[in-house]
């Protein structure tokens, strides 16, 4: 059923707070296993390639060969690193196939019920995880995983549907800090968890178990705080029904294209999600980082994040926060190109801090800006979309450039398609004159929705 009552004060207070509490708990639960990756594949390798009709004993070879088509010797090590890539890119087309379907039938079901029934996905992907004592059943989890993540996509349509046009920049903003929160704290719990083995077969089932709980969590409370706010279709998210109709009548003035805010969320999530994925991979490779250190070093990135959330994005323009993100994503790529030093890892991961907290957030509130009421779902699903082929197809060829070039090379070129991107933002979008309402009984003035 969709709201057909006025966004009180109140009421966007109590979605607000609805929506940052579980997708907080999302986020945490999905960044446990970002530091585990090398060592959970590690563990996987060791255990199934003494057999060569297991899964990963087929994928491995099929990765050598490729490999060996190089005609480049390359650390066992590297194996790890491209097979991190495959699977970051699986999980990615998987939520970019799904994204379109879930914001297409939040529009026409609801928010809630989507993301309930998200939510039985993510259940079940995580059981799967906690079970994966082969490589087959964690590939499974990944796929079910990835194929049912909606609730980053469902939040954002739930913040455009509660705020007007001059709330949606700092609304956006609270989506971004439950990001870099998450990250301050998610993968340094899991990495701490990874440490507790609790089954033997599978010494990730702790990490995996408390991660389960924290997902059971978020649906119960789910179902129980959030309300619909799906705009009725004679209202808006905004405003109360109004006794002549025509008053509601609205227009969209369109100042970037969807196309156009797609494509460049495409391009950026392309070249930041290969180096993002190789972090974890570069520091094990570079400086023989376990969980512990790389939990370490995402906490601080989310860390620093989370301050610029809360202090400097939500008071930006959307534009500005774009443009600053990915200026300092392009410095980033050329200082890890070069480093040497743990000192000048964590400056770059300082940048990094200033991406996360900027330019997706950006996208999306000026996403949002060109989308009305009742295609709010249907528009950023397919924006999301766009980021997660993206997020496919990045690090599965970062991973390879790295792997056959090195790590100069690789992030030398993600960082001239960086720059790329930049001049993309700084030429291609504009500033948003939002949503425009010109009511019928008017000399034909326009006013802002309010």
């Amino acid at each position: 059923m969709a709201m057909n009552t006025p966004v009180t004060p109140a009421r966007r207070r109590q979605v607000l707070r609805v929506m940052f509490i579980s997708l907080l708990l999302d986020l945490i639960s999905f960044t446990f296993i970002l530091p585990l990756f090398p060592s959970l594949l590690e563990f996987y390798r060791n255990i199934e390639t003494k057999s060569s009709g297991t899964v990963l004993a087929r994928i491995l070879y099929g990765l050598n060969a490729y490999k060996n088509s190089f005609s480049r010797p390359i650390n066992d090590r590297y194996d790890i690193i491209l097979l991190g890539g495959a699977l970051g890119s699986l999980f990615s087309l998987c939520q970019a196939i799904a994204s379109p379907v879930i914001g297409t039938l939040s529009d026409k079901y609801g928010r809630r019920r989507a993301l309930l029934w998200s939510m039985m996905g993510n259940i079940a992907s995580v059981t799967l995880w906690c079970a994966a004592v082969d490589f087959r059943t964690f590939l499974a989890s990944r796929v079910v995983g990835g194929l049912s993540e909606g609730n980053v996509q469902l939040a954002l349509a739930i913040a455009t549907d509660i705020s007007n046009e001059e709330e949606r920049g700092k609304t956006m903003a609270l989506v971004g800090a439950c990001f870099s929160i998450a990250f301050t704290f998610g993968p340094a719990l899991g990495a701490a968890l990874s440490q507790v083995t609790t089954v033997a077969a599978n010494p990730f089932a702790t990490a995996a178990g408390f991660s389960l709980f924290l997902i059971l969590t978020e649906t119960i409370y789910l179902y129980f705080a959030l309300p619909e706010t799906l705009p009725d279709t004679q209202s808006t998210a905004n405003e109360p029904l109004s006794k002549d109709k025509s008053e509601a009548k609205q227009e969209i003035e369109r100042t970037n294209s969807h196309t156009m805010l797609n494509l460049t969320h495409f391009a950026f999530i392309l070249f930041f999600s290969g180096m993002e994925f190789s972090l974890s991979f570069m520091t094990y490779d570079l400086f023989s980082y376990g969980p512990k250190q790389t939990g370490r070093l995402l906490g601080f990135i989310g860390l620093v994040a989370s301050i610029l959330q809360g202090g400097v994005t939500r008071r930006m323009h959307p534009l500005r926060v774009v443009q600053l993100g990915v200026i300092s994503c392009a410095a980033a790529f050329f200082l890890l190109a070069k480093l040497d030093t743990e000192r000048t890892l964590y400056i770059a991961a300082a940048l990094l801090a200033v991406t996360s907290s900027t330019v997706v957030t950006g996208l999306n509130s000026l996403s949002s800006f060109e989308a009305g009421s009742r295609e709010r779902g249907e528009k950023l699903g397919n924006h999301r979309s766009f980021g997660q082929v993206g997020r496919a197809l990045g690090p599965l060829i970062f991973c390879s450039l790295y792997w056959w070039a090195g790590r100069d090379t690789a992030y030398l070129v993600g960082g001239a398609g960086m720059v790329g991107v930049c001049g993309l933002v700084f030429v291609s979008l504009k500033a948003p004159k939002g949503l425009q309402v010109r009511p019928a009984n008017t000399n034909g003035s326009v006013k802002k929705a309010s």
